[in-house]
């Protein structure tokens, strides 16, 4: 897969120099200054000594540098820590960083992956087939993922070595370091390299897991190996079937804190394991892949009491946000909560949990109009399953991978280094003199 070879000349409009300048209203040279900050993608003229530029590029710059006010400096540092759009540009442009990706698409609240609905993607294929899909573009019926024996020994080893209070992204981080030194291949940068790498690290983070019960699940779909490592009950069909939904609607939501961290670590060309370790570090945050853990911990509040008001008036009180409700790139619920619900509600023992996420989202909208997110309808899934509060982030944290590996071999793909943000200096002005 290699999503980001220039398209053929009449199926793109190109800029010269003086036009690109034109349109962004600065001088020529400002225009290779964006390229070196890598918010222009620019293409060396056919044995000529200029360069061209993408006509959607430049005018969605130009657009950014007008609403920002920051006309043609470029030099404004990015003030969001939120995802971007994904849709346009390719670099740090003044209000937000914006990067282009044919991956995943959200607008008019739903999400796609490469112009397929995801939901949709999720209800008809298993989570090895949406991941297959989301790297390569193609449907692979019955894809399944195999761990290399070699690879599971050393990741457990290691796994076991750390304290029994680990949290999961701990787990993974350490196996996920464990199965790159395991690897002498995983220099190797191309894309079958990289694809290779992705069907063996998921299962192999997986098969390193410890298990809840005295059965450990190693073969058969990845919903059923994860299974066991979160829930010491037997699972039935629809109980797969709910996890194997969740893992596919999981596997990417365009560029999120960990996702965006897995394209800075790609475009310094770190191997497919170093990408996948910088976005579990930033997955711990309860912002982000823990958040479903808070809101696991709200459920069991909710169903203890027999009543949402009292569990909600006590997080307001505390001056903590209620979590599992809202989203900021939705205005209405959460597609991925609505399709794992629909899923849930095919489960009795579900029912308890899926009446006290309805209470905790009446309640709440009594004052404040917010709608579930994913990470209550994870919530439902563990509570009634009888997993840990930590399962849910176990759950993004896995299906997750699939979607960062896709976004590192979208990267190696571009210029090297090309994510590298101006900062804006704040401090006094030099020169100052030596401290004392």
């Amino acid at each position: 897969m290699r999503d980001q070879e220039p398209a053929p000349m009449d199926a793109e409009r190109r800029l010269s120099t003086r036009e690109a300048a034109e349109l962004l209203g600065v001088k020529p040279e400002t225009v290779y200054a964006y390229v070196s900050r890598g918010q222009l993608s620019s293409r060396r003229v056919s044995g000529g000594r200029g360069s061209t530029f993408d006509a959607g590029e430049v005018e969605a710059l130009a657009r950014r540098n007008r609403r920002d006010g920051s006309g043609g400096s470029g030099s404004r540092a990015s003030g969001s820590d939120g995802p971007g759009s994904g849709s346009s540009g390719g670099g740090n442009s003044g209000g937000e960083l914006s990067v282009r990706t044919r991956l995943t698409l959200i607008e008019s609240d739903r999400y796609f992956f490469r112009g397929v609905d995801a939901v949709d993607l999720a209800a008809r294929h298993t989570y090895e087939e949406v991941a297959e899909w989301l790297w390569t573009g193609r449907m692979l019926p019955g894809s399944a993922f195999t761990a290399p024996a070699g690879f599971v020994s050393v990741a457990r080893r290691a796994v076991e070595a750390l304290p029994e209070h680990a949290a999961p992204a701990d787990l993974l981080r350490v196996a996920t370091v464990a199965a790159a030194t395991a690897d002498p291949l995983r220099f190797d940068l191309s894309e079958d390299a990289v694809l290779g790498t992705a069907r063996t690290l998921i299962p192999t983070l997986v098969a390193a897991l410890p298990p809840r019960g005295r059965r450990r699940h190693d073969e058969g779909p990845m919903a059923h190996r994860l299974w066991t490592r979160l829930s010491m009950r037997d699972p039935d069909e629809a109980s797969l079937r709910a996890l194997d939904a969740a893992l596919a609607l999981l596997v990417d939501h365009d560029l999120a804190a960990s996702t965006l961290a897995v394209r800075v670590a790609a475009s310094a060309r770190a191997h497919p394991y170093a990408a996948v370790s910088a976005g579990l570090g930033v997955i711990e945050g309860p912002l982000h892949g823990a958040a479903s853990g808070l809101a696991h911990r709200l459920l069991q509040d909710v169903l203890e009491q027999g009543d949402a008001a009292p569990v909600i008036a006590d997080e307001l009180r505390a001056g903590r946000r209620v979590p599992g409700l809202g989203h900021r790139l939705y205005s209405g619920e959460d597609p991925r909560a609505r399709a794992l619900f629909a899923h849930l509600e095919r489960i009795p023992r579900a029912e308890p949990a899926l009446l006290a996420a309805r209470d905790i989202v009446e309640t709440t909208a009594r004052h404040v109009p917010l709608h579930a997110n994913v990470d209550l309808a994870l919530a439902v899934l563990t509570v009634s399953s009888g997993m840990a509060p930590t399962a849910g982030e176990t759950i993004f944290a896995v299906a997750r991978t699939a979607g960062w590996i896709a976004h590192a071999l979208e990267e190696y793909g571009e210029r090297p280094l090309r994510m590298r943000p101006s900062g804006l200096y704040a401090g006094p002005r030099p020169p100052q003199p030596l401290p004392e």
